[in-house]
């Protein structure tokens, strides 16, 4: 990647100004980090190969240095597996009924304390969170204003933890903070009474405007919970499917042990096509509450051809991404131009252990106009219960369900999972036949890769099945194989071979065309519209390019390339800390678990190379830039590789860093320092 160079300046100038060093920079290896099993202790760069060069006071070979030289930059290539993030408390802990001026149930026995007084004291200064006119280009970055602890209006100056000067996310966009006096930014929304105590102040009016833009949905509560825990939760759609394909199975045995040897009538081919053909069971619908006038009155199966259509030919399509890929990046992506979006992986096995944390995956934002989950499992008895659950608890604020048939990792692919489905189209096709029954009208879509073994491509015959015989409403094929994972470019040309074969069986049965989406290496708008332009997708997906530039749905809407400021993206970074304050919560458990997944979204961010700087465009997502300066300092501190940098910046929104408190991040090449640290 070439340094742009100013038509009034002269080569070695601009190199001057903007080149460290004409060493291309590491960047950091997705495919090993995606796979990678070790964990790295101590600084990537901490002994020299030098250090190595005797061995038990032998000299080595000039072979066995560079093979040693080689060992240790594959340690600092990969993924810090040992990662550990656990809560950051307050070092008194309130009860939350108490910090929200209700009365506590438990009363003395609460575990919490129920001294406010005590809370408060102790509790640290509340963080100021700047608006986007205290935002700079030039040291510091970021205006904090001078305020002595109490002083301003109506707030006793006894209660020194409060800023009435800061901003509350969440009482802005609500009316009311449901964290009550645990708020890191209490001082934007108390005031004192007249006997001295604190009183929360609740905008009525702005609450009552503004609560169904800006509440989540999909929320599963406790005791929903508890019956998926414990097996006690109806999936009647669920049993009745699996108990027919159980049937199914018994006379397939049967008609085995039936056939005299040598006989080939029958073949192995035939009894599987019999055992994979569709389980008519009935429709219930997914609505919580039943019709009781029509108790009495059989459902109709409801046939593939009256699900929901999806009308997605155009649309942008934000990737799903496992850790990174959360409610507030989406929303940040949604503001940037993405139409569709879909929830992080989620497993059918933990959804069906009542897992709070999986639940999560589920949560919706109402900015979110189509918005999916996507699923993960090896067989019907686990994806067809969990989606008939989903469906049901989700019905009316779920768009699609997505099955992951192209996850790579070892983790997955071993029980069967994600991109081991490529080569189990039978079983496959009745997960896709039982998802579709337990889901109603909620479409169900597929998302794979274009085989399992690199030179094998199998996608090509799999993907006219989808739609035809199983009833996928979408397809999405990432132009790799799985054990390509980032190595090599996509395989656009295959991309679209497999298309016209879809197309081609489509018009021989006469089937609606289904949306299909290509994925890979789109990193511009002018990737994103030669892809279009050229290879017959509906569409393309888009995830590195989307963590790296959030902003490239902008540069596709408006098909050109933004060189967007570096205070420009310094108010990105605002607005993902303001919309993690919104899902994580403004306490000090929310604020440092907003800090983490900061730092996550900008140990991908800080790789853009501003096209400014560039001599060609576009950029291309496997270039190796130089190490460079930026244009200003902003600029030069957004391009920093090192995870110290990255909480640096999380700290100009989220306040200083508990001490306790340190960022390991998922690339070996960016991290430094202690390694063990919590998060």
């Amino acid at each position: 990647m070439e340094l742009f160079l100013n038509e009034r300046s002269n080569k070695s100038e601009c190199f001057s100004r903007f080149l460290v060093s004409l060493q291309p920079r590491d960047i950091p290896d997705d495919d090993a980090a995606e796979g990678s099993t070790s964990h790295v202790n101590g600084r990537p760069d901490a002994g020299s190969s030098e250090g190595n060069a005797e061995e038990g006071g032998k000299r080595l070979s000039g072979a066995q240095r560079k093979k040693l030289v080689k060992e240790e930059r594959k340690k600092q290539r990969g993924a810090n597996k040992g990662r550990r993030f656990q809560k950051v408390r307050d070092e008194v802990e309130l009860c939350f009924r108490i910090a929200g001026g209700k009365d506590c149930e438990f009363g003395n026995e609460c575990r919490f304390t129920h001294d406010v007084t005590a809370y408060l004291s102790a509790k640290p200064r509340d963080i100021y969170f700047p608006s986007p006119k205290d935002l700079s280009d030039q040291p510091p970055f970021v205006r904090v204003p001078d305020v002595e602890m109490g002083d301003g209006g109506d707030i006793s100056e006894s209660k020194t933890s409060l800023d009435p000067t800061t901003t509350c996310a969440i009482f802005q966009h609500t009316g009311d903070c449901k964290h009550g006096l645990k708020c890191r930014f209490l001082g934007n929304h108390v005031r004192t009474k007249e006997d001295g105590q604190l009183e929360l102040i609740v905008d009525e009016e702005k609450k009552a405007r503004l609560a169904a833009a800006e509440t989540e949905v999909n929320f599963i509560d406790a005791d929903t919970l508890r019956k998926i825990r414990t097996k006690k939760y109806p999936h009647p759609i669920a049993d009745a499917y699996l108990k027919d394909l159980q049937n199914n199975a018994n006379d397939q045995k049967k008609v085995e042990d039936t056939v005299p040897a040598g006989d080939t009538s029958a073949t192995p081919g035939d009894i599987a096509d019999t055992a994979a053909k569709p389980v008519e069971v009935p429709y219930v619908t997914t609505t919580k509450a039943a019709d009781e006038a029509q108790d009495d009155t059989p459902d109709v199966p409801l046939r593939f051809m009256e699900k929901k259509r999806l009308h997605w030919t155009g649309k942008t399509y934000l990737a799903p991404l496992t850790t990174v890929g959360n409610l507030p990046f989406r929303r940040l992506c949604v503001d940037y131009g993405a139409d569709i979006t879909c929830g992080e992986m989620g497993l059918a096995m933990s959804f069906l252990q009542g897992s709070k944390e999986e639940w999560s995956l589920v949560r919706r934002h109402p900015s979110e106009s189509i918005f999916g989950m996507q699923i993960a499992g090896s067989k019907p008895q686990l994806l067809v219960p969990a989606a008939e659950i989903i469906g049901r608890e989700c019905a009316g604020n779920l768009d699609f369900v997505d099955i992951n048939c192209g996850c790579p990792i070892d983790l997955v692919y071993k029980t069967g999972s994600g991109s081991a489905l490529l080569d189990a189209a039978g079983r496959l096709g009745k997960i896709l036949v039982g998802m579709n029954k337990a889901l109603g009208d909620i479409p169900v879509t597929v998302k794979l890769r274009t085989g399992v073994k690199d030179g094998k491509n199998t996608a090509h015959k799999l993907m006219p099945r989808l739609q035809s015989e199983f009833g996928a409403s979408a397809i999405t094929l990432h132009g790799r194989t799985r054990q390509q994972r980032y190595t090599k470019l996509a395989d656009w040309d295959y991309i679209k071979e497999c298309v016209d074969t879809v197309r081609a069986r489509e018009a021989d049965e006469d089937l609606p065309p289904v949306p299909i989406f290509g994925g890979g290496d789109c990193f511009s708008s002018e990737d994103y519209w030669y892809k279009m332009d050229n290879y017959g997708v509906d569409g393309v997906m888009i995830g590195r390019g989307a963590l790296i530039k959030p902003w490239i749905f902008t540069e596709i809407k408006e098909r050109r390339e933004w060189d967007i400021s570096s205070r420009e993206r310094l108010e990105l970074v605002r607005k993902y800390a303001e919309y993690g304050l919104n899902h994580f919560g403004s306490d000090t458990a929310g604020v440092n678990t907003t800090r983490r997944y900061l730092c996550e979204a900008l140990s991908f961010q800080y790789r853009y190379v501003p096209i400014g700087l560039l001599e060609t465009l576009p950029s291309r997502i496997n270039d190796r830039a130089p190490a460079f300066r930026g244009r200003d300092d902003l600029e030069t501190l957004l391009a920093s590789p090192d995870s110290r940098d990255w909480v640096k910046i999380s700290e100009m929104f989220l306040g200083p860093a508990p001490e306790s408190w340190t960022f390991t991040p998922k690339h070996k090449s960016n991290a430094y320092g202690n390694e063990e640290g919590q998060g």
